[in-house]
């Protein structure tokens, strides 16, 4: 963090912060449409939702049925559990793991960072290798969430042969069509760039036996849901099939009915993602807002800061200031290619840089650990966008600090 200290006018005391209570509201939504429509802007107050977290709420503890050892699992892929230094599996790996490897369907509800991954990744790799299914194709709604499940396959997968792709769009698709080719056994994707190999001929949906449909609520939140469709229609008719979602509207159960055969539900009930964040609201001039904002990030507690802004040339704009102000920060938005996304990701994991400006894609299923505070220095669309934000923050039963600037 910098320690360049800020020349310009203080706030005054319109732009402390506002104590509230936390009232709640339903969530507003918006039409589903094929390839990311474009959302009308929905009048939005966070300061409805101001809280503060006096005592951090914990989760009740859960004794597991199984160990990972006890899983009927190929011991290479019990080796690569152990070796990630995995003991006992968290309650929707042991619920779901056993089901899994019997190809039972499931319909799980839970959200990020209950380990959910792993728990369709190794009895998926167990199936492959026991030869209980052929291939196996998961989808998911961002590149980021794409790229960490292949990064946690390339793992349970370690020493099997077993090949993968990740097919994603803003990266070079020539290298995917080359790794389609071989083959592979798990094909990740986002569905965009999924249904353009598909329709270039370099995919066949029909070919994969076990699907994954991964976060799919945030699908039809970001207009997948006639893609979502089409897939399904496109795979064959006997076939294992995964669908795990955070949340389960009445708009998604045509596609679960479509999708599923005879499915076991499984819901891991975990605390809701705001619920250990301190939520406030600073009311801030058009003019101090940057102002406001470099004398809150020149603080000791601002450790680690994700900054959500509404759009791309903003999130750039803003990054160029910090810049010119001595703050070193990384950018995350759709006109970065995957590369650069991913690079500003990892150097903002690797505590490399302390600051990441972002607009909504990274609030997506996105796990960081340790971030210290979210700032939404442009308003947020929806409650859910807000909720998915602030999100980012106050995990694994620390306490996070949210702040939402309202000129």
């Amino acid at each position: 963090m910098s320690n360049y200290s800020s020349s310009g006018r203080r706030p005054d005391k319109s732009n402390q912060y506002i104590s509230g209570t936390n009232r709640g509201t339903g969530s507003a939504r918006y039409p589903s449409h094929s390839r990311r429509p474009a959302r009308a802007v929905v009048k939005f107050d966070p300061s409805m939702f101001m809280k503060t977290v006096e005592e951090r709420a914990t989760s009740a503890v859960y004794v597991p049925k199984n160990t990972f050892a006890d899983f009927l699992i190929e011991e290479q892929i019990k080796k690569n559990i152990s070796g990630k230094g995995y003991l006992l599996p968290t309650p929707i790996q042991d619920q779901t793991i056993p089901l899994l490897l019997e190809s039972r369907d499931v319909v799980a509800t839970a959200n990020t960072g209950t380990g959910k991954t792993a728990a369709f990744l190794i009895p998926l790799v167990n199936n492959v290798l026991t030869k209980k299914t052929a291939r196996v194709l998961i989808i998911a709604p961002t590149r980021e969430l794409a790229d960490q499940i292949e990064s946690e396959l390339k793992i349970f997968k370690n020493k099997t042969g077993l090949l993968s792709v990740l097919c994603i769009g803003g990266a070079n698709i020539n290298p995917q069509i080359f790794a389609l080719r071989k083959n592979p056994e798990f094909v990740i994707g986002t569905p965009g760039r999924l249904i353009d190999l598909e329709q270039n001929r370099v995919l066949n949906f029909n070919h994969y036996t076990s699907i994954v449909l991964d976060e799919v609520d945030t699908m039809l939140d970001m207009g997948f849901l006639n893609d979502i469709k089409y897939i399904i229609q496109k795979l064959p008719e006997q076939r294992h099939s995964l669908f795990f979602s955070a949340t389960l509207p009445k708009t998604l159960k045509n596609v679960m009915d479509g999708f599923l055969r005879n499915p076991i539900s499984i819901s891991v009930k975990t605390r809701q993602s705001a619920e250990n964040v301190n939520q406030d609201v600073i009311k801030v001039g058009h003019h101090n807002k940057i102002e406001l904002l470099h004398d809150l990030l020149i603080k000791a507690e601002f450790k680690k800061v994700i900054i959500f802004m509404r759009t791309k040339r903003a999130t750039d704009k803003l990054s160029k200031v910090l810049r010119e102000r001595g703050f070193v920060t990384a950018t995350i938005h759709g006109d970065k290619t995957q590369t650069q996304r991913k690079k500003a990701l990892s150097m903002f994991r690797n505590d490399e840089v302390k600051i990441l400006l972002a607009t909504d894609v990274v609030a997506r299923g996105i796990d960081i650990d340790d971030v210290s505070h979210v700032i939404n220095f442009d308003l947020p669309q929806t409650y859910e966008d807000y909720i998915h934000r602030i999100g980012r923050t106050g995990r694994a039963d620390k306490i996070g600090q949210a702040i939402t600037f309202i000129e």
